[in-house]
């Protein structure tokens, strides 16, 4: 069965789909109750090893915080 669905996902692994599937979640602004209730039954550590932000996404992230960057 494992072997069938890597070949369908093109060698993707369960492991990886939660890996990309709460790391999106993250970078699209998902806050960390949300990535919890999202992963299920899982720790706020467990969930930083599996949302794995990348920096362009937190670069992002800061620019449409920054108040200077603000246009008024």
């Amino acid at each position: 069965m494992y072997e069938l669905f890597e070949a369908a996902t093109g060698g993707w692994t369960l492991h990886q789909l939660r890996h990309s599937a709460l790391t999106h979640a993250a970078e699209g602004g998902a806050n960390t109750s949300t990535l919890l209730a999202y992963s299920g039954p899982t720790s706020v550590a467990s969930l930083a090893r599996y949302a794995r932000v990348s920096g362009e996404a937190l670069a992002c992230w800061r620019a449409g915080r920054d108040p200077a960057a603000r246009t008024r």
